[in-house]
């Protein structure tokens, strides 16, 4: 199953970087890295992440995108209504969402529908195995993404930028991507599919519901 547009929504992009693929099967975007030794740093836009060697098993190099423009939406979310005015930060837990999916090219209702299932939009959210946060990020995942699960609005776009590489590792299958995000992308590897867990397919139903009916994907 296909996002409807997706391969046009993910095709913006300023610059060219480069993949790390780690050692869990995820592939994160950044925009360089340094080796020292037994440690290397992923560099993102102004910060970066350090982590021993062994976490990253490669790099794979990004070609260059010309830019797109602007979706409309993107920018009337941004767009001030005074002349000079600041737009205020997204707070809520759905414009942390929107702003998100914006960000990184995914449909709104996407990311509104995996924040319900991971956590049902409680920012304080902690799950039995540790997963912390709207997006139910795992410490390790978090770290690797340069992100504190702890900040509402860094666990968000970390965990719409994990998915939008979960996407892009799996060819922009949806039930992949989404069974990655559940049970870890070893255990889509492993099955070559989506792993027979029933946590991870009735998570995949529940969010393919809400995403027919917003008709983001088709039946």
């Amino acid at each position: 199953m296909r996002l409807l547009g997706l391969f046009f929504l993910l095709a913006g992009g300023a610059v060219a970087g480069e993949y790390a693929v780690l050692a869990s099967g995820a592939r994160m975007r950044i925009d360089r890295h340094e080796a020292d030794g037994a440690k290397v740093r992923l560099y993102h836009g102004s910060g970066f992440v350090e982590l021993d060697s062994s976490i990253v098993q490669g790099y794979e190099a990004e070609e260059y995108v010309p830019e797109v423009p602007v979706p409309r939406q993107a920018e009337a979310v941004a767009a001030p209504d005074a002349p000079g005015a600041v737009a205020p930060a997204p707070s809520t837990p759905l414009e942390l969402a929107d702003a998100a999916a914006d960000r990184y090219g995914l449909p709104r209702e996407l990311i509104r529908s995996v924040m319900a299932a991971e956590s049902g939009f409680q920012p304080l959210a902690v799950s039995p195995k540790g997963a912390v946060g709207l997006m139910q990020l795992m410490p390790g995942t978090a770290q690797v993404l340069g992100a504190d699960p702890y900040d509402p609005a860094q666990n968000v776009d970390a965990g719409a930028r994990y998915l939008r590489d979960l996407l892009e590792k799996y060819n922009y299958g949806l039930r992949h991507a989404l069974a990655a995000y559940n049970a870890g992308p070893g255990a889509v590897d492993k099955y070559n599919g989506v792993p027979p867990y029933r946590e991870t397919i009735d998570y995949i139903g529940r969010i393919e519901k809400k995403l027919r009916a917003a008709e983001v994907i088709k039946p």
